[in-house]
């Protein structure tokens, strides 16, 4: 048995290689929350991660969830290596799957937002009281919880109905069909300019910190770092900078743990509408 041992061993290993290769022939997962739709958000971080997969040596993979509570889900389940998650989230995925940041957006600020039909006739959040108002999900921070709290301090009482994602709140508002809608600054920025043009702000939240990626700790330190430089000199190339600029960003800045300390204290919890 013990002259066996040898062979057994010579063909266990080389399985266990070719298994790891083809786990990681598609590249490392990196899930983005689908606060759009799936071909939009595809359309503006796969060239993104391309370009990193080339500067960093790390083949990396977008991809998302068919929604937010189901991506959500799926990243407290730990599916995906590398995430694009808000700060919230971040903090109990931290905490749960042990995902910990390593970027965030430069100088970047998470902002809520409700927005309403320019040429309409909302002034104040006021009016609102008694109407139907759309937001992408129960379960998004910047879009749903900020602008609920805030409604429900007012005492503003709406009825939710929620559409998927933030584009979809755009779109139906700038159409018509809700009074208002719940949002995030960022993602309006990136929305078609012939929706936006039809939209006005008509509230916005005080600043949170931005989204962060983070990386799964199944993923070695060093690939981590690699990606880590590669996003942080996005900005001094030019290619990288028209990419950042793209998806509204200046840039993208090393992050830490740390740096969501600050959120911690304000311990938010979700909100629901009166």
């Amino acid at each position: 048995m013990l002259r066996l041992m040898p062979i057994l061993l010579g063909l266990i290993l080389p399985f266990n290689q070719a298994a790891q290769a083809e786990a990681l022939a598609g590249g490392y997962s990196f899930g983005f929350g689908p606060t759009q739709s799936a071909i939009e958000l595809a359309k503006r971080w796969t060239p993104v991660m391309q370009y990193l997969s080339e500067k960093s040596g790390v083949p990396l993979q977008f991809k998302t969830g068919k929604d937010i509570p189901t991506f959500q889900q799926q990243v407290r389940d730990g599916a995906y290596d590398f995430v694009y998650i808000n700060p919230y989230n971040y903090l109990q995925d931290h905490k749960g799957a042990g995902y910990s940041a390593f970027a965030r957006e430069k100088d970047g600020k998470l902002f809520g937002v409700l927005v309403v039909k320019k040429e309409g006739p909302i002034q104040d959040v006021s009016q609102l009281n008694g109407q139907i108002v759309a937001f992408p999900t129960a379960a998004a921070l910047a879009a749903t919880w900020l602008p609920l709290g805030m409604l429900n301090d007012k005492g503003v009482q709406v009825t939710p109905q929620y559409v998927n994602s933030m584009d979809s709140v755009y779109r139906s508002v700038a159409k018509g069909l809700f009074p208002a809608g719940g949002g995030e600054l960022r993602t309006l920025g990136t929305v078609d300019p012939e929706i936006k043009i039809q939209l006005r702000v008509l509230w916005t939240s005080e600043a949170l910190p931005p989204f962060t990626f983070a990386a799964h700790p199944r993923v070695p330190k060093d690939v981590v770092a690699k990606v880590q430089k590669a996003m942080d000199e996005m900005d001094q190339n030019p290619q990288g900078l028209a990419l950042l600029k793209a998806n509204n960003f200046k840039g993208v800045e090393i992050a830490s743990d740390a740096d969501y300390n600050a959120m911690r204290k304000l311990n938010i919890q979700p909100v629901e509408a009166k």
